[in-house]
């Protein structure tokens, strides 16, 4: 399986990296929060914009992001705009969606941008390709907060977005029972072991899920999310918690 580097971060390889969320409503709210990770633990930091109040003026968003980026230097940044019908904050009309993402991309200062898989084929194909022409990575996403999908149906959407052209695919399921865990653990192992040319990110939400957000070195889940302050997910522990663990599992299996 091949490997994403975004900048000194190897995607794909060894103990899952740890991406922080970052959800503050205003300018201020989002760089106090990015001065904080200083003494937490985190490979990658996602802003997930649609918390953000002034995210449909884009002169705000692109400042905020200049921003962001001087206090978090060289750490990879994924700009992430949730929508409504996957768990996010606001909702969006899809033409909307797509030039937000295109000037976060046009503006070089972002490195991955988050792009979901049921905006519709075109606008994904459309994205990631003017993404890549400007070295910007893509994670192609589907959030499923209502049930988990059988693990044919897991394994089928994962693989879309690998044919879409996704750097790294991600789903994120809502567990009705224990053996939903296990569905999409077994999915995640097939996905990896059977169709995935590139790192994929899996996760079952809520507490019952939560050893899928541990498990990922065990499994094949190459990203694990982890809570700052509040957690911007079902389920998230914080990333100081996260990585400790993810620290003894490593050693466990070497």
């Amino acid at each position: 399986m091949n490997t994403v580097k975004v900048k000194n971060v190897v995607i794909g390889q060894g103990i899952p990296k740890i991406c922080v969320s970052i959800i503050g409503t205003t300018k201020e709210d989002i760089l106090a929060s990015a001065n904080k990770l200083k003494d937490v633990p985190h490979d990658l930091v996602e802003w997930r914009a649609d918390w953000f109040d002034d995210v449909f003026d884009f002169d705000c968003v692109k400042n905020t992001l200049e921003e962001l980026r001087k206090i978090l230097g060289d750490t990879p940044i994924l700009f992430t705009f949730r929508t409504a019908n996957e768990g996010g904050e606001k909702a969006i009309d899809k033409d909307i969606y797509k030039t937000l993402n295109s000037n976060v991309i046009a503006t070089g200062l972002a490195d991955i941008v988050d792009v979901e898989l049921f905006t519709g084929d075109e606008y994904v194909k459309d994205i990631i390709s003017l993404a890549h022409s400007n070295d910007v990575k893509v994670v192609v996403s589907n959030h499923d907060f209502d049930k988990t999908p059988n693990k044919d149906e897991i394994i089928k959407r994962l693989c879309t977005m690998q044919d879409l052209g996704a750097d790294i695919p991600k789903i994120a399921v809502m567990p009705n029972s224990k053996k939903d865990v296990i569905t999409l653990l077994a999915a995640t192992e097939e996905m990896v072991s059977n169709y995935a040319h590139q790192p994929i990110v899996t996760m079952s939400m809520d507490s019952a899920g939560l050893v899928s957000r541990l498990s990922g070195e065990a499994f094949g889940s190459a990203i694990t999310f982890g809570a700052l302050e509040k957690a911007s997910a079902p389920g998230q522990i914080n990333a100081r918690d996260l990585s400790k663990v993810l620290s003894i599992i490593h050693s466990a299996m070497e």
